[in-house]
């Protein structure tokens, strides 16, 4: 693992899915909480792939920007 990228993903265990996630399942996004180096997004339709690493206070304004509606959607 880079500071960036977890090359397999399944190696760990604990990943959820988004609640901003398409309920299709067509566009699912997972993350992992309480990670040592930020918070790891993966791809759930992947889920032997890659993860990246956000660090914890861009994956909270990120958060707080999508609850917030700056992406359109809900």
């Amino acid at each position: 693992m880079s500071e960036r990228t977890i090359d397999d993903a399944a190696s760990l265990s604990g990943w959820r899915k988004s609640s901003y996630s398409d309920s299709e399942g067509d566009n699912c996004l997972e993350v992992l909480d309480r990670h040592p180096h930020g918070t790891p997004v993966r791809d759930s339709k992947t889920p032997d792939g890659p993860a990246i690493v956000v660090p914890s206070g861009a994956w909270s304004a990120f958060v707080d920007a999508v609850k917030g509606g700056a992406f359109g959607g809900r």
